[in-house]
Formats: C-alpha cells, structure tokens, sequence
C-alpha cells in the first residue's frame, strides 16, 4: 500500500509545472552565483595579508597560490540554491490545501499516518534531486571563474555534493512541515524567504557586530545558519576557520571566511546536519500531528 501512495505522490510532482519551474532557477542562481562569486575568491589573495595566507596554506600543507578559492564560491552558491528545495516541500501538504486535493488524499490512503509517510519519503528524495543539481551547476560556475590550481581536489568536491544532497533532503522536508502546519503556500513561502534570506541574516551580522565572538553560535543553532552550515561548514573547515581552526587565525577573519563559505558560526558540517535535523524534526512533528485531527472538509 505504502508503494502506491508514493508513486501517487510522484506522479502529483511530475504532473504539476512547480517541480521543474522551481528546479530551473535553482540551477541558474546556484550557476550564476558561483561564476560570480568564484572570479572574486579566484583574486583573494589580494585580499588576504600575506601572513594570513601563509598560515592556512600551511596548515593545508599547499602553497599559497593553490588555496581552493573556489571550494569557498561552491558552498555560497548551492546554499542559495537550496532555499528553492525548501519551497518544493511546502507544495507538499500546503498545496494539496489550497487546491482542495487534501481531502481525497487522505482519504484514499488507510490513514492520515501514512499519507504522510509517503510524503515524507517522496520529497526526501525530491530534496536529494535539488541538492545535486545545486552542486552540479555550482560546480559549472566556479569553473569558469577560478584557476585549476584553486578548484577543489576530488575529495573536497565529493564531501561538497554528499553534504548538499543530505541538506536538500532536510530542506524539502523542513518546507513539508511548515506548510504542513501553516496551510498556506503563499503565506509559508513569503514568512520563510523573509525569514531565511533577510531577518536571520541581519540579526547574525548586527549581534555580531554588537557582542562580537561571543554571540557567534547564533549562526551556528538558529534554521538558516544550520541549514546553511551542512553545505558551507566544509569549504570553512578546509581554510581552517570552522571545527580544528588554524593556529593564530583571528575570530574576526574566522568570521569572514565562515560568512563567504555561507555559514557564519557554523562548528562542523555534521554538527550543523544534526541540529537542523532538529529543526525539521520540530517542524515536521508539529505539521505530522496537527495533520491527525485537522478538519479536511
């Protein structure tokens, strides 16, 4: 039965436009973003002061004209793509909500409890399609904009796609249990963009502007940080400014590393994977049970 409800909920997917119309500008922006970004770490070096550079270089065991610049550029890049998986998710209950479709679909199954189970396995996988297609054009883009020398080595690359597609699957589900809980497409997607692009980011930059490094986990615990932080930990940890820092680096540019790979006060990618876990455990138990008792008709 299990198997029916999920290849019912895939076909609602792939008969709708919103799947490909949310997918496409996903792969653009995560393109785009790291072309652009990656042409400006590609001249780092410029920025960073000869000493500063020496000492991450060192500590990487490379010289310094080969820091992986463009490592920084992909974590950035696929994290902003990765707000497009968060809105996939909350077509999942939200929509079937606002086009009236909820009743039959739980209606049809033997229980709410497995409607959405089928729901949460389909778009888990949804959410690993976003998560690599995010690294793949990221990828496209840093390598029109670094040097060879500064593009990721292999194992750099496969930790980056691996956290991607981990932080697509918890995207699409944290966007389940918004939507589950709110009913309201336009109303999750608005609060959620506001949230996630612009009033968790400002807060971070001005508390840190404010406290400085003690107030530095915040990026690390609250939704977007952590989000971000799967992806944007790895690049940060390789330039040895997130998890083991390098020896004599300043909070400061610690912070400034952090922010470039996209997730500033991050501690680790796996830390970062299991306190946003906590979150879509949050949001999508509070969505799973008030979906239980909720008037369909």
């Amino acid at each position: 039965m299990m198997g029916n409800l999920i290849k019912a909920e895939f076909r609602k997917i792939l008969t709708t436009k919103s799947w490909w119309a949310l997918l496409i500008p996903a792969a653009v922006l995560a393109f785009a973003f790291a072309a652009g970004l990656g042409y400006i770490a590609n001249e780092f070096g410029n920025i960073l002061t000869s000493s500063e550079a020496e000492r991450i270089a060192s500590a990487l065991g490379i010289e310094t004209g080969s820091l992986p610049m463009g490592l920084l550029a992909v974590g950035r890049a696929i994290n902003m793509a990765l707000m497009f998986a968060v809105i996939i998710g909350v077509f999942a209950v939200a929509g079937e909500y606002s086009k009236k479709t909820i009743t039959t679909t739980f209606l049809t199954a033997p229980n709410r409890a497995m409607a959405l189970t089928s729901k949460m396995i389909t778009y888990i996988s949804w959410g690993a399609l976003y998560g690599l297609a995010a690294v793949a054009a990221a990828s496209l883009g840093i390598l029109l904009g670094v040097d060879s020398e500064r593009l990721p080595t292999a194992s750099q690359w496969l930790g980056v796609a691996g956290a991607s597609v981990l932080a697509g699957a918890l995207a699409t589900l944290f966007g389940v249990g918004v939507g589950a809980l709110w009913k309201s497409v336009a109303g999750s997607v608005v609060t959620l963009l506001l949230y996630m692009l612009l009033a968790e980011n400002l807060w971070i930059s001005v508390s840190y502007g404010i406290w400085g490094n003690d107030v530095a986990w915040m990026g690390a615990v609250l939704p977007n940080g952590a989000l971000n932080g799967v992806v944007g930990a790895i690049p940060a940890e390789v330039f040895g400014a997130s998890g083991v820092r390098v020896p004599g680096m300043e909070d400061d540019f610690a912070w400034f590393l952090q922010n470039v790979a996209g997730a500033p006060g991050a501690f680790s990618w796996w830390g970062s994977a299991l306190i946003f876990g906590g979150w879509v455990l949050l949001f999508f138990g509070g969505g799973w049970l008030v979906n239980q008792k909720r008037d369909i008709t």
